[in-house]
């Protein structure tokens, strides 16, 4: 697992203890940045992100080397999220962590631009933290929300929540959705 492409291009990530995290793979997150960067109005200097299910903390992490504002990743187990944390202590200002349950999130006190959401597979965690990630207002309006999922799973979006993209890469199928709220 490394960083694709930036500031740290070629940087190794530690990889997960358990093999119940599965990290997005290089390729698949190389093409969810390339449609990011199509979706978005504003630079990405201009944006913050929310990485739910952070896991590795990679998806995040791979934001931060291509110059994005700031991240707040959260997961239930933060431990190898904050080893890989470990390793870009120069950014240590632009990157935050909450261990918490992502489908009983507390009131945000701050919302963001976009969301990158890998929930364990075929569990019906991603529609619990949609929803919750909404209700608690932590999404600006008109926000970004990148949903992994396995290929075959499926989901019922909260209503708040437009579909405007749907791609497939390997055992993974990723959904872009808007917020409408």
């Amino acid at each position: 697992m490394r960083i694709i492409a930036g500031k740290y291009r070629g940087k190794t990530l530690l990889s997960p203890r358990s093999e119940h995290v599965r990290p997005t793979s290089d390729r698949a997150r190389e093409a969810i940045f390339n449609i990011l960067y199509s979706k978005l109005e504003q630079t990405f200097a201009e944006i913050t992100l929310l990485d739910v299910f952070a896991g590795t903390g990679a998806f995040a992490l791979e934001a931060i080397s291509r110059g994005i504002k700031s991240v707040m990743m959260i997961d239930i187990d933060t431990r190898d999220l904050q080893k890989n944390v470990a390793l870009f202590p120069q950014e240590k200002n632009k990157i935050h962590i909450i261990k918490s349950d992502a489908t009983n999130m507390r009131q945000a006190t701050e919302q963001y631009d976009v969301v990158f959401m890998d929930a364990p597979y075929n569990q019906g965690l991603s529609e619990k933290a949609l929803a919750g990630l909404a209700a608690q207002n932590w999404l600006k309006p008109n926000a970004l929300c990148i949903v992994e999922l396995e290929k075959n799973e499926n989901i019922e979006i909260p209503q708040q929540f437009m579909l405007t993209d749907k791609r497939y890469y390997g055992l993974a199928q990723v959904l872009f959705l808007r917020y409408q709220g």
